[in-house]
């Protein structure tokens, strides 16, 4: 897993109140990813999350990124690479 940033549109206060209910329920102390910050809730890497964005920057991280919902667990989402570079 690779960090590629963080999402904080796309839902709203009713929506992110129920989402952080169910994070809450898998917050882990060892995050799945090498990433240091402050203040900052690291969960088990379990859910699939649907996000919308604009593109890439060069940095390696999404540019506007919008959530979308949590994908079901029986659609058996693919989760793959992208390559940033097109």
């Amino acid at each position: 897993m690779v960090y590629v940033g963080s999402v904080g549109t796309g839902f709203s206060d009713k929506e992110a109140f129920a989402l952080r209910k169910v994070l809450n329920e898998i917050a882990t102390d060892k995050p799945a990813v090498a990433l240091k910050r402050k203040g900052v809730i690291f969960t088990e890497a379990v859910l699939v999350a649907e996000v919308q964005y604009r593109a890439w920057t060069h940095e390696g991280k999404l540019r506007h990124p919008s959530f979308k919902g949590l994908r079901a667990k029986a659609d058996e989402a693919d989760v793959y690479e992208v390559d940033a570079d097109g």
